[in-house]
């Protein structure tokens, strides 16, 4: 059982106001991320911009998440974590729309680092301001389905307003505004408790210790990095390994959009499930698993049914709503959320930023995607291997 000192506080905020705050702050966490890639010609076009330089903001937002995440619990100490969240939020609208209002290339660049670092700061915070606001489960639940819904509309979303608006600057800078209208409830609520103590308790609280010494923290890890670079590889290469398999653009769109609402259906399901506890070994092996038939249908049979493979991948992707999940999950105390998922996703996202990268390389060197795709494959066993690790009913807190 958690130590009493642990259990929720803030509980003099209603629910029905957090539930309102984690919908505002999830669904913005990673639209700035995922709108670019639909419009990146229309951009690199209308800036120009080189294509080097166009591949290289693909990898941004991994790198960013990374090296931002890193220094976000830091960060919390020193102003609370709800104002964290909310100058988090603030950081990320203005970024997203300063990079709108620019002919530059250096100043679309900029902008665009400093809204994704805003974003980082959210990642970070968010799921351990849940668990020091008590509801975890049900707003854990909020919490990833919002991640993948904002993925996803992000991605879906920014071409069709493109091309309503006439210009790119229409579909990028609408996300900007999203998040400002995050921003009153979000800076309300660090007005409401910049002066409990609590705030920064929660943040620099005991127990404290080196999360990268707990095995629990280093599987969830090697879990949320390599699944996150599933999905950075799936986002980017996807729809061009069915396209070149001879499925029309739009075709290959619309398996790209069949394999992200998997992720909504899981993300509102995972958090009830890992709370009940049971079948959680089984479940984590048969991402791993599914992760390994989804490429091998793809490798040997792409064109012929290819919803099946999307489906199974999309299956194989829950593992990113399962390891969110499990940061709240395998803590006890607030502190330990945060600074276990400041390692865990600081870490992750770095690993997940090489991913795309070395596709693109393996790609270009062989001509096709025999290779990245039997590569991507085995990538399913270490999946597996950190997800049953991960599913053991164990704490961190009790690992240090």
């Amino acid at each position: 059982m958690p130590d009493a000192d642990a259990r929720p506080r803030g509980g003099a905020v209603p629910f029905a106001v957090l539930f309102a705050a984690v919908v505002l702050v999830s669904i913005n966490l990673r639209p700035g991320a995922s709108s670019i890639g639909p419009v990146l010609e229309e951009v690199r076009l209308g800036l120009g911009m080189s294509a080097g330089v166009a591949g290289a903001v693909t990898g941004l937002p991994g790198l960013v998440f990374g090296l931002v995440g890193a220094v976000s619990v830091a960060f919390a100490r020193k102003v609370g974590m709800t104002a964290g969240v909310a100058v988090g939020l603030a950081v990320a609208a203005l970024g997203l729309l300063l990079r709108v209002s620019t002919d530059s290339v250096p100043a679309f660049l900029v902008p665009t680092v400093v809204g994704l670092a805003g974003m980082a700061v959210g990642n970070v915070l968010v799921p351990a301001w849940i668990k020091a606001h008590g509801h975890a489960v049900a707003l854990m639940t909020v919490y990833g389905t919002g991640l993948v819904v904002g993925g996803t509309i992000g991605s879906l979303a920014t071409a069709p307003a493109t091309e309503a608006g006439g210009s790119w600057r229409a579909g990028l800078g609408m996300w900007g505004v999203l998040a400002a209208v995050a921003l009153p409830l979000w800076g309300w609520l660090a007005l409401r408790e910049r002066r409990s103590p609590t705030e920064h308790r929660v943040v620099g609280a005991a127990p404290s210790g080196r999360v990268a010494h707990s095995p629990t923290a280093v599987a969830l890890t090697v879990l949320f990095g390599v699944q996150s670079m599933h999905a950075y590889v799936q986002f980017g290469w996807l729809p061009q390994v069915y396209r070149d398999a001879g499925i029309s653009a739009s075709h290959a769109g619309a398996l790209q959009a069949l394999l992200s609402s998997v992720g909504i259906a899981g993300a509102l399901a995972l958090p009830t499930v890992i709370e009940r506890g049971r079948g959680l070994q089984v479940l984590a092996l048969s991402f791993g698993v599914l992760l390994v038939l989804g490429y091998t249908g793809l490798l040997v049979a792409p064109a012929t049914v290819p919803w099946l493979w999307a489906l199974v991948l999309g299956y194989a992707g829950l593992a990113f709503p399962f390891a969110i999940a499990m940061i709240t999950a395998r803590t006890r105390h607030p502190s330990v959320t945060a600074q276990l998922s400041g390692f865990v996703q600081s870490v992750g996202y770095a690993l997940a930023a090489i991913g795309p990268f070395l596709v693109g390389v393996v790609h270009d060197a062989t001509g096709g995607w025999t290779l990245v795709l039997a590569l991507l494959a085995l990538t399913g066993i270490p999946l597996a291997l950190a997800g049953m690790r991960v599913a053991r009913p164990t704490y961190v807190d009790d690992e240090f």
